[in-house]
């Protein structure tokens, strides 16, 4: 892994750039982005992060850091997912704005510097979006499984989060560097996305999207697990915002409720009404059972406000530990 220094100067913008067995994409990648930068006369490093390859990723990243020095590539042996790639490439990075993009360039490098110029411009703006589902934004050639999975998953998440955001998921982001600083990141799935937009909102961090332009990948195959993906995703889901499944079971049940009891005001009405069969019972119990689940989602919500006054306070701690880092930095 290259070592961070330091002392040595900041670049306006690092992009870090996750890869799994992308030995197929990693020198093409690394060109166009290296290319659309230079073009743009941006002060730039790339940092790609080979997760535990199988293939020849890590020789094609020394390789394409012996031919352009701002490519400073980090890695490790062994695969622990997206989310452990992004935090080493984090904490490798050291531009003042650290944008991640994916490594197969299913969003084009244009991207990268329309991301930088919205931080540039929007100084009240502290994370930058790449978003093909709000409005403005499109997709090219993905696959109908994958684009359904993708848009409906992005609809479910976004209900979980405070605000309107369009696409949750998505890697390609920009974030101002002091933001990743205070962050305390866990996951070393995909899951981090959610993770770092939960934590991030939750601090006050204002988030704002750009449209973009999602295409099918060109070279290599997808590393997704779906299954895994979509199991942790919901999960995320849960604990973000138990009301969602709470509440809609216990509104059901609720309901199930009152219509067995309108069912039994009718029986009663018509006559026929049978004490021995159990519908009286049914009833209490679904009443019983769904305002039972609406309290549970209401004491979950509690836990999570407590939780969020943790990444506060967890905050807190970070700034202290780096002021005490960096004393003679003013306060």
């Amino acid at each position: 892994m290259t070592p961070n220094h330091p002392d040595a100067p900041r670049p306006e913008l690092s992009v870090v750039i996750p890869m799994y067995n992308e030995e197929e994409n990693a020198p093409e990648t690394l060109r166009l982005a290296a290319e659309a930068l230079d073009r743009a006369g941006v002060d730039y490093e790339l940092v790609p992060v080979d997760d535990g390859s199988a293939d020849g990723t890590w020789s094609a990243l020394q390789q394409a850091a012996r031919a352009n020095a701002r490519v400073r590539p980090a890695g490790y042996r062994v695969n622990f997912g997206r989310g452990r790639a992004l935090k080493t490439g984090f904490a490798q990075a050291r531009g003042r704005i650290v944008c991640a993009i994916d490594a197969d360039l299913s969003y084009s490098p244009d991207h990268i510097l329309r991301m930088l110029e919205t931080l540039r411009k929007r100084q009240e703006v502290d994370i930058v979006l790449a978003s093909a589902y709000m409005p403005g934004g499109r997709t090219e050639g993905v696959p109908f499984w994958r684009l359904l999975l993708s848009r409906y998953g992005n609809h479910l998440l976004s209900a979980a989060m405070p605000g309107k955001i369009h696409t949750i998921t998505c890697v390609v982001r920009a974030y101002r560097r002091e933001v990743l600083e205070r962050l305390d990141i866990e996951s070393d799935g995909k899951e981090i996305h959610l993770e770092i937009l939960a934590k991030a909102l939750s601090l006050g961090y204002r988030i704002t999207e750009i449209p973009a332009v999602l295409r099918a990948r060109r070279k290599g195959k997808s590393k997704a697990k779906v299954k895994s993906t979509i199991a942790s995703h919901l999960m995320f889901s849960f604990i973000e915002r138990p009301i969602l499944l709470f509440g809609f079971l216990g509104l059901f049940a609720t309901a199930m409720a009152f219509l067995a009891g309108g069912y039994i005001v009718y029986l009663w009405q018509s006559g026929v009404l049978n004490p021995v069969r159990p519908l009286m019972t049914l009833m209490t119990l679904l009443f019983l059972g769904g305002l039972q689940l609406i309290s549970f989602g209401l004491l979950a919500m509690l836990v999570g406000i407590n939780r969020k006054e943790l990444y506060r306070i967890e905050r807190q701690n970070r700034e202290i530990l780096m002021r005490l880092d960096k004393p003679d930095e003013p306060r």
